[in-house]
């Protein structure tokens, strides 16, 4: 066993669980396993205890430190929502610890607040993103600033001197997956090629009707136009991630200070960064996972001077 110590960080959302190895501030290991909506009756603590044992083996651990769904209903226990609007040091006194295994777990709780039509909507795992990113780029916390986490479930959060005040909630990526696999819209394929000249469509046509009333293009452009699967699939990319572009920005009830700040993964990062520009709206990109490190730091560091 190595004699230093060690600890674990945890970003564990909904569909994917990713966990990483820290030894004097450094990320030494990753690994990744599956979400806390996709464990098909495993139980939440075996799937971690699993995940974490080489390095249980191998280090000494000190704690492991969770954001996300591990603090929800269904994941390791329920931790309450904090009200907006919250700060990072708020947020961070919320948690809540477990023992799991001789294992200390520290496990962060979620946000609840207003979203822009003023109904209440909640997060768990992007907070910890935001609040990441506010301490990796201090400027963030100036004024008010506009935060997109794209996903499974995007989020928009408003952020005035770095407190969270506001957010909203698009099912873009769960709707986009539920389309494709399950609806009759790509049934009609014969070909399968990817075109990405789908996606510009399904932007444009996100800016000139309502997206329920172009879902069907995808279909039809298929049997008439003799469009490719992959072609409906990209169009309905863009659709969906236009029209969420769209109903924030053109609603009136937010107007950030440049630029709009998108954390998340490259790729589909990409995409919102096409929605927005469609729009006039300048945007910078933040990795999504550098950003939850450093919120699970901050959660950390915030249980340590607790304890005192």
């Amino acid at each position: 066993m190595d004699d230093r110590t060690a600890r674990v960080l945890c970003d564990w959302g909904g569909t994917r669980l990713r966990a990483s190895l820290e030894v004097a501030g450094e990320i030494v290991q990753r690994c990744e396993g599956p979400g806390i909506g996709a464990l098909r009756g495993r139980p939440c603590a075996q799937v971690l205890l699993s995940a974490i044992a080489p390095w249980r083996r191998d280090y000494r651990i000190t704690g492991a430190f969770l954001s996300g769904m591990a603090g929800s209903r269904d994941g390791l226990t329920d931790v309450p929502y904090v009200g907006a609007p919250v700060t990072a040091a708020i947020w961070a006194r919320a948690h809540r610890k477990i023992c799991l295994d001789d294992l200390t777990l520290t496990i962060a709780a979620g946000v609840r607040a207003c979203n822009f039509r003023r109904v209440a909507d909640v997060m768990r795992g992007e907070e910890a993103q935001v609040f990441g990113a506010l301490a990796l780029n201090p400027r963030l916390a100036a004024g008010r600033r506009l935060f997109l986490l794209p996903g499974t479930h995007s989020k928009w959060v408003e952020v005035e001197a770095g407190e969270i005040i506001r957010l909203q909630t698009y099912l873009t990526g769960e709707l986009f997956s539920l389309l494709c696999e399950s609806s009759s819209l790509l049934r009609a394929a014969t070909r399968t090629e990817a075109a990405d000249d789908g996606f510009e469509a399904g932007l444009e046509r996100a800016g000139q009707c309502d997206v329920p009333a172009a879902l069907f293009e995808a279909r039809s452009a298929q049997l008439v136009a003799g469009k490719t699967g992959g072609w409906a699939k990209a169009f309905i990319s863009g659709l969906l991630v236009g029209g969420e572009a769209r109903s924030i920005l053109t609603s009136g009830a937010f107007v950030p200070d440049p630029p709009v700040t998108v954390i998340g993964e490259s790729a589909l990062a990409a995409r919102y960064l096409r929605a927005l520009a469609a729009h006039g709206v300048s945007a910078e990109v933040l990795d999504g996972e550098s950003c939850a490190l450093q919120g699970l730091r901050v959660l950390a560091a915030t249980a340590e001077e607790m304890e005192g």
